[in-house]
């Protein structure tokens, strides 16, 4: 009789804004790698990605950030994150921001090869094609640009969605149309970003849907800002909510909690 397969070991990178703003994300991204197979840990001392230094140039406290990040995930099968854009900073440009530092270049590119944003690992390396619970609901889905450029991340979450009992897809004109917000973008171009996220809940209110899903919490935050302030009352969530069936447990984001 042939010995189990081991379990692949994958570390949870949680990111910034999941820790801070929607926590849930994490334990709905850890339910749904632990029920793909996976043994799943989320290494203590992470630290932000460094992209946002690495976005306005400063390539020193990008690096100064990344080392922490390097030594503490490299040990693994895989690195998971929900969200993109920092699975693409990882992915993408810590070799880079490494190619002349001979103790850390080949860490980053090992690290670099083994990351991965979240529904693209589920969809193509775990072969996940069952839904945990149903979601009654219209949903559209906004490309953000990190996941889709840098990482590839288009019909993965599409997949995964289609098996969610009760949920309906609708796509948006533009879905792969930046929000506006860009990390640093919209702090330095306000007005622009502004422009941009108003044509894209433009095009969001336009599908009929009653909730918006996303990758990134970036992305998720700017829109359900800008749906609030127009008064519209399509629910916002992070991809991973709904996958896992715990939309029960919190509010859309930017909504108080039932009661409250």
């Amino acid at each position: 009789m042939s010995e189990p397969k081991p379990k692949p070991r994958v570390a949870l990178f949680v990111t910034c804004l999941v820790d801070l703003y929607r926590p849930t994300v994490g334990f709905a991204a850890i339910r749904l790698l632990e029920e793909a197979g996976c043994q799943v840990e989320v290494p203590s001392l992470q630290t932000c990605c460094g992209q946002p230094a690495y976005n306005t140039g400063d390539r020193a406290t990008a690096k100064d950030l990344a080392r922490p990040v390097i030594d503490a995930f490299i040990g693994y099968d895989f690195v998971v994150a929900p969200s993109g854009s920092c699975a693409g900073m990882i992915a993408h440009h810590y070799p880079s921001l490494f190619e002349d530092d001979p103790d850390y270049r080949g860490r980053a590119e090992a690290l670099a090869s083994r990351t991965h944003e979240l529904t693209a690992f589920l969809a193509d390396i775990m072969g996940l094609d069952t839904a945990r619970a149903p979601y009654d609901g219209v949903a559209a889905y906004h490309d953000s640009c990190s996941g889709l450029r840098e990482m590839g991340v288009k019909a993965q979450p599409r997949r995964l969605l289609a098996k969610v009992p009760g949920l309906t897809l609708k796509e948006l004109a533009e879905p792969e149309l930046c929000c506006g917000f860009g990390g640093t973008f919209c702090v330095k171009y306000p007005d622009i970003s502004t422009r941009m996220v108003s044509d894209k809940v433009a095009d969001i209110r336009a599908t009929g849907a009653d909730t918006l899903l996303a990758g990134d919490m970036g992305c998720l935050l700017n829109m359900a800002g800008r749906l609030k302030r127009e008064g519209s009352e399509v629910h916002v969530r992070h991809v991973t909510e709904v996958l896992a069936g715990m939309t029960a447990d919190v509010a859309p984001i930017g909504e108080a909690p039932e009661g409250l």
